[in-house]
């Protein structure tokens, strides 16, 4: 146990410190403007999560600062924890296959409350095949008070302790996640109130969000393959990951349909999330991580685990040592900028953590500057597009640089 521990943290420590993204900034804006108190009445109510993650991200800041790494190393730390009750759960190769997982590994580096979640998950499901019924009540509803969506998980749990074990043992496994969701519905009515009010002032948020498509459900099975990697052609990658998806899931189902649990708990919240996406968009891979240790479990069992455990490491290794897979690079964007840039003002919190000396204006609002400096991001969700905008005002772009997923441009004003 110790060697996989060893060998999963090798892994995670790999460019910890590469950039953070914009979802990454946010958590490190709210864990340092935000006391503890402010977090659940002020940011809270604003945001679509649960505020657990923040509250402990926040503890951990105090003490060890704010870099890359240090934003990140709870969610090294969870995803450790979650091998080990893997480990516990269904042995050595379990183990292995969760900490060389390249989807696992990618949100392990994140500073984000996934990891958090899947841990609580993890933990949730060893209590109930231990059949320690307070202990499974408290990981419910810790995992529901870090992620709304472990609630699909918990809900599957207890259809199965309800069908197999009878109303008695049902009731006795049900009270936590009641209990955490008695505690947070108040904040999360406001939040449901805010959402509504962002779908309908956001264009393509649903975009954002994950609808049912075609397209979001293929990429679940593939993405729990491969990672978050994605090459050119895109011929070439849709050949090498589907060819790789297919043996990784027919390998899975033959072992599942021998284990209706397992079975059970991979495809559960699969269909209550989609069921659900119908109403509320949330069909994105990453919302699902949770199910990856389970399908690691059942891999675990079938003839090809070497294999697959190669192939897990081949595709980690392939992200983790090519910068070009790495997030969206605003650490180096942020060092070429100049004092002033025009940006959709919502999303720029990037910018904030590594340059908070520049001014940010909204590029949607009214623009007096002969030369201005643009961050063309996330425009497509606001319904928004800055070179018809600036065209029409008498602008023309001047220069323009690429930053691993990012543009920079600049824009002079023609008299």
């Amino acid at each position: 146990m110790w060697g996989i521990l060893v060998l999963s943290l090798g892994l995670r420590l790999i460019n910890l410190n590469q950039s953070l993204w914009l979802d990454e900034a946010v958590s490190a804006r709210v864990v340092k403007i935000f006391r503890t108190q402010e977090i659940i009445k002020n940011f809270s109510p604003t945001d679509f999560h649960p505020p657990l993650y923040y509250l402990a991200l926040k503890r951990w800041t105090d003490i060890f600062g704010y870099s890359e790494a240090s934003l990140r190393m709870p969610s090294v730390i969870f995803s450790l924890v979650t091998i080990c009750l893997v480990y516990l759960i269904a042995g050595r190769w379990a183990a292995i296959l969760t900490g060389l997982n390249p989807l696992l590994i990618y949100y392990s580096e994140e500073a984000r409350m996934y990891s958090m979640a899947v841990m609580w998950l993890m933990a949730a499901v060893w209590t109930i095949k231990k059949n320690k019924a307070i202990f499974f009540n408290l990981f419910c509803l810790l995992a529901f008070l870090t992620f709304y969506g472990s609630v699909f998980l918990v809900v599957t749990i207890l259809a199965y302790v309800w069908l197999k074990r009878g109303w008695k043992e049902g009731i006795k496994h049900s009270w936590g996640i009641a209990l955490a969701m008695l505690m947070i519905w108040p904040l999360l009515s406001q939040q449901m109130a805010n959402s509504k009010v962002m779908l309908s002032e956001v264009k393509n948020w649903k975009m954002a969000l994950g609808r049912v498509t075609l397209k979001n459900l293929f990429l679940i099975p593939i993405k729990f393959s491969v990672g978050r990697i994605s090459f050119y052609p895109k011929i070439i990658y849709w050949i090498i990951s589907g060819v790789w998806t297919t043996v990784v899931t027919a390998a899975g189902l033959t072992i599942a349909k021998k284990n209706k649990f397992w079975l059970a708990m991979m495809g559960g919240p699969l269909f209550l999330g989609l069921v659900f996406s119908f109403f509320s968009p949330m069909m994105q891979y990453f919302r699902f991580l949770y199910l990856v240790p389970i399908l690691a479990i059942i891999l675990s069992k079938t003839s090809l685990k070497k294999i697959i455990g190669a192939g897990f490491l081949a595709f980690s290794l392939l992200y983790l040592l090519n910068p070009k897979y790495h997030r969206e690079d605003w650490k180096s964007l942020a060092k070429d900028l100049d004092k002033k840039v025009f940006m959709i003002e919502t999303v720029a919190d990037p910018i904030k953590y590594y340059r908070p000396d520049i001014e940010i204006v909204d590029i949607r609002g009214e623009i007096l500057e002969k030369e201005i400096e643009v961050i063309p991001y996330a425009e497509g969700v606001h319904g928004f597009d800055h070179k018809e905008e600036l065209e029409k005002l008498g602008y023309k772009q001047t220069e323009a640089k690429s930053y691993r997923e990012l543009m920079r441009e600049k824009w002079s004003r023609l008299d």
